[in-house]
């Protein structure tokens, strides 16, 4: 009877070893050749203007804005951002922007104007209501903002920044209309003793000539043949 020949059978612990070596040797992918690849397309540095940069922030807060759509009667939501309060370095004009976080789009930009008041919300006291002539759309439109803050603090610190500004451009106009009230003045009074001065010399000139025309008419009646008795 012939005998059966056994079959090779590996064994476990060899398996085992073989299993550890593959999972421990480096994959031929993972290996730094030291090669440096140099990139295709070289980018430059662009700067970006915001149109910010003759201006110097009064303040600088965090904030979601809203406007009323008369057509639908009721708020709508110009995005989250930042609400700043920009003054011109050379001519002292305070503006508003407000910009998106994510697009830095303008939402709301106009003037502080003498006269802009912000009041707060009746139902919310982290938000305030206003009215302005806005330029966000490049065309100018009356518009209703509302905005809110995420602490009554920040709300409070808005709201009292904006009427200082409209309080000083109130002042600054006041003592421009002074300032041309006097230009005004001090014209009409430089015309008028311009006017009496010509006035003057005009009567001066005239009584010239007529005393020049006295002795010349003295002169003709003398020339003139005395008549026969």
């Amino acid at each position: 009877m012939a005998s059966a020949t056994p079959s090779a059978v590996v064994p476990e612990h060899n398996k085992k070893e073989r299993e550890d070596e593959e999972e421990n040797s480096p994959a031929a992918d993972d290996e730094d050749t030291g090669a440096q690849v140099a990139p295709i397309v070289k980018l430059e540095e662009v700067a970006v203007t915001t149109g910010e940069e003759d201006e110097d922030p009064i303040i600088d807060l965090k904030s979601k804005l809203y406007r009323f759509d008369k057509e639908s009667n009721q708020w709508k939501e110009r995005g989250t951002g930042t609400v700043k309060l920009l003054k011109h370095k050379d001519n002292g004009k305070v503006r508003l922007v407000f910009r998106q976080s994510r697009t830095l789009k303008i939402c709301a930009n106009h003037l502080v104007i003498a006269g802009t008041k912000v009041q707060e919300h009746p139902g919310n006291d982290k938000s305030c209501i206003w009215h302005a002539t806005d330029f966000a759309d490049e065309e100018l439109k009356d518009e209703l903002f509302c905005i809110r803050f995420a602490s009554v603090e920040n709300c409070k610190t808005f709201m009292e920044n904006v009427q200082e500004v409209a309080e000083s451009q109130s002042k600054e106009e006041s003592e421009d209309a002074s300032e041309t009230a006097n230009l005004l003045d001090k014209l009409s009074v430089e015309e008028g003793k311009t006017e009496g001065s010509a006035n003057a010399k005009g009567t001066s000139c005239d009584a010239t000539a007529d005393d020049k025309k006295e002795p010349a008419e003295t002169e003709k009646k003398n020339a003139e043949p005395a008549s026969s008795a």
